[in-house]
């Protein structure tokens, strides 16, 4: 399904398909500055796109994006993901060829703890989101961070359709990635929060390990929507990997290190 979609920028700028998280819309990258020609694209029953129950898994969200690119007559992209859409990356990157270059924030290939999603679930299905729209913002951002933006980020999870928000969170639950991990063929840059709860660090370092061509960074202070809180350091990182810039300094970190 083609749902809600900008494409903005320089015409004659590399397209980059930004994928969000789970709860959020394109406002993910409301304050996010590349350039680059980007195509924002709210998941099913996010945002303004149209309301699937489901159940869909993670193929069905990334056959969005092939469906999306082809309705723009876009051939080759390059794409970052957070969350699940770095999940929905990673599955178009390893099987399809419309992706030239990657970069995943604060995602994972897998969760071990299948329960913590049964348990979400289970309050969706009795109460909707309300319930846990706190617990989910807190571990979207560090507690210092602006209570603001914490509270905008809520009212846009709040927003969400709530069967199709189940269906996403059943596609996590049920996704196994790892194997196709090893079938990556493009440059990856993998990108974790020191302080993420969703994603802990160790995740997030499991799908570098398993890329044939990637780096990883590990941005000190921040949580699970480290776009939102660093997107400077952020900025950098990814201007230095998908290499569109002709002067560009290098970021205050070490790969494979904590950045700050």
């Amino acid at each position: 399904m083609i749902g809600h979609h900008t494409l903005t920028g320089p015409e004659d700028a590399p397209v980059l398909v930004l994928g969000n998280a789970l709860g959020t819309t394109t406002d993910l990258w409301r304050d996010f500055a590349l350039p680059f020609r980007l195509l924002r694209f709210d998941h099913r029953g996010h945002g303004r796109s149209a309301p699937v129950p489901g159940p869909f898994g993670i193929e069905d969200l990334a056959r969005d994006v092939v469906e999306l690119l082809d309705h723009l007559e876009l051939r080759q992209v390059y794409y970052c993901g957070v969350s699940l859409g770095g999940m929905v990356g990673m599955w178009l990157a390893a099987h399809t060829d419309r992706i030239s270059r990657l970069a995943l924030m604060c995602t994972t290939a897998w969760y071990p703890d299948k329960e913590l999603w049964d348990e979400r679930i289970a309050v969706l299905r009795a109460q909707g989101v309300e319930p846990l729209a706190d617990t989910i913002v807190s571990r979207w951002f560090t507690p210092a961070f602006s209570p603001a933006v914490a509270a905008r980020f809520r009212a846009g999870l709040t927003g969400v359709d709530v069967p199709s928000y189940i269906a996403c969170c059943e596609a996590i639950r049920d996704m196994d990635l790892r194997p196709d991990l090893a079938k990556i063929d493009v440059p990856a840059v993998v990108i974790a929060a020191a302080q993420d709860q969703a994603t802990p660090p160790e995740l997030v370092r499991h799908v570098a390990d398993e890329l044939p061509d990637s780096e990883l960074y590990v941005v000190g202070d921040a949580a699970h929507l480290a776009v939102v809180e660093a997107p400077r350091t952020i900025s950098v990182i990814l201007d230095n990997h998908f290499g569109n810039l002709a002067a560009v300094h290098e970021p205050e970190v070490l790969r494979d290190n904590e950045v700050n």
